[in-house]
This record gives C-alpha cells, sequence and structure tokens, in this order.
C-alpha cells in the first residue's frame, strides 16, 4: 500500500465562512489603507499652550496698563499704546516669516511629490506658487503659467530658475568659503575656528534660503539645516576621505608646521561649500538629475 503524496494546506478565501479563514489581501496587491493622522505631538502641545500663556496674559496686562496710562493723561496712553503695538507688531511679524518660510519649504515638498506621480495641475499650482517671491523667477513667470505639460515645466525649471539659483547658490557657497578660509587662518585656537565656521555657515544656509525666496528663523532654519544634513550626507565619503588625508598631513612632522593651519583651513571651506550645495538641495524644487 503505497504513501499518499501529503496534501497541501487549504487556505480558506475571503468569501468563505468559518473561523479558520485566512485573510490574504496583503498578498494580492492590494493598496495599503491610509493611516489616520496622529496630530499634534505631546511637545507641540505644550509649546502652544506655553505660548499661548504667555502672549495672552502680556497681552492682557499690557491692555490694562496702557489704560492705566489714559487714565493718567492722554498723551501718556497713546505713547504707552504705541510702544505696546509696536512690541507685539514685531512679535506678530516675526510669527508670519517663520510660518511663511516652513510653508514654503512644504510647497518645495509638495511640488517633488506631485512631480513624482506625474500630476502635472498640483505640479503647476505649487511651482508658481514657489517661484512667486524669487527675483530671479519672476522673468520666466509668464512661460511657466502657459506650461501646456509637466515635460515642458520641468524643462523651463532646469533652464531657468533652477540654474541660476544653482550658480548664485555657488557663488555663495565660495565667498564663505573664502571667508572661512580666512577665519581659521589667523584664528589663534581650534576652538574659535569651530565658533567662527559655525557661525558662518549658519549664516550662509539663511542667505542660500533668502536667494530661494524664504526668510527663516528659528524653525525653518533647524528645518533646512535637516534637510541639508541628509543631502551632504551623500558627499560624506568624500569629505572623510579629505579629512583623513589633511590629518594625516597635520601630523607628519616634516610638513605639518608648513601646511597644517592652511590644510584645516581647507577643510572648513569645503565643508562651507558643501553646506551651500545642500541647502541649495533643500529648497530646490526639482531634485538634481
Amino acid at each position: 500500500m503505497s504513501e499518499t503524496a501529503p496534501r497541501p494546506p487549504r487556505i480558506h478565501l475571503e468569501e468563505e465562512a468559518g473561523p479558520a479563514r485566512i485573510d490574504l489581501a496583503w498578498e494580492a496587491g492590494t493598496d495599503p489603507v491610509a493611516l489616520p493622522s496622529a496630530g499634534l505631538s505631546t511637545l507641540s502641545l505644550l509649546a502652544i499652550g506655553v505660548a499661548a500663556l504667555i502672549l495672552g496674559f502680556s497681552g492682557l496686562a499690557a491692555g490694562n496698563y496702557v489704560a492705566e496710562q489714559f487714565l493718567r493723561a492722554a498723551w501718556l496712553g497713546w505713547l504707552t499704546l504705541a510702544v505696546a503695538l509696536g512690541g507685539f507688531g514685531a512679535i506678530l511679524w516675526a510669527v508670519i516669516r517663520e510660518f511663511r518660510a516652513l510653508f514654503m519649504l512644504r510647497e518645495v515638498d509638495a511640488a517633488r511629490l506631485a512631480f513624482a506621480r506625474g500630476d502635472f495641475a498640483a505640479a503647476k499650482l505649487h511651482v508658481l506658487a514657489w517661484a512667486a517671491p524669487i527675483p530671479l523667477a519672476a522673468p520666466i513667470l509668464p512661460a511657466l503659467r502657459e506650461a501646456p505639460d509637466l515635460a515642458a515645466l520641468r524643462g523651463l525649471l532646469e533652464t531657468g530658475p533652477l540654474a541660476a539659483l544653482d550658480a548664485e547658490s555657488r557663488a555663495l557657497g565660495r565667498l564663505a568659503a573664502m571667508q572661512g578660509f580666512a577665519a581659521t587662518a589667523i584664528s589663534p585656537s581650534p576652538a574659535l575656528d569651530a565658533l567662527v565656521v559655525g557661525w558662518r555657515g549658519l549664516r550662509l544656509v539663511r542667505q542660500v534660503a533668502a536667494l530661494h525666496g524664504m526668510r527663516p528663523g528659528i524653525a525653518a532654519t533647524a528645518s533646512l539645516l535637516r534637510r541639508a544634513a541628509f543631502d551632504a550626507a551623500t558627499v560624506a565619503a568624500t569629505e572623510v576621505a579629505t579629512d583623513a588625508a589633511v590629518r594625516a598631513i597635520v601630523t607628519n612632522p616634516l610638513v605639518g608646521h608648513v601646511v597644517g593651519e592652511a590644510a584645516t583651513g581647507a577643510v572648513a571651506a569645503r565643508r562651507l561649500i558643501t553646506l551651500a550645495r545642500a541647502t541649495a538641495a533643500a529648497c530646490r524644487i526639482l531634485p538634481r538629475g
């Protein structure tokens, strides 16, 4: 009596009822279900609450103080009101600029996604919103509005404002590199070198962002630095190799005293150029090919 081959386990499909039914919808290539948004984080809620309390009670205190000054004298009340409006107006303008810069970064992300999925209408809408505050993009705005398809829109961007913005960003990077090289050459201590180069790098990020139509504040600058770090990782191997070569030169007793400081300054200059490139890539509406 021959042994029969074991039967393969039966898979119960979705239309078959029973507790042993196995749901294999994930194997059928169905689209994933979008997860619901988690909403604001705990830290965001805390920050909003603290800011609301500080600004709210400050506004109430300022209003009460202005009212008291009006009871003393009209001119004193108007003067106090002008000072209060000026201070709160400056705070409000800073918040508006911060959110505007963050909104510009969101426009960059949204435009990249629209190009990636081939959505011409959405891509054109985001491109026009991105290009509106950029002076270098002003001459090509009419052509962007009349672009007939996605390929034409991409071609206009690559040959027009993006090429000009890349060139200007490289110029800003070279200028920062020369300044960083000079600063490290005359600096008396490595700690001061790091401080000067760090300050110049932060200023470079803001300059490149302003070139792309942004006026970044603290949050927008931090977001740009985070994005630039990801782009700069693509050239990390080159930076590591350069740094290793420089360290070998500096530690060589024969030539270290001759070119040691210059080589260290060259590494700082190279990193500033890389930072300019990475920041421009973070602000770029199309990724580099």
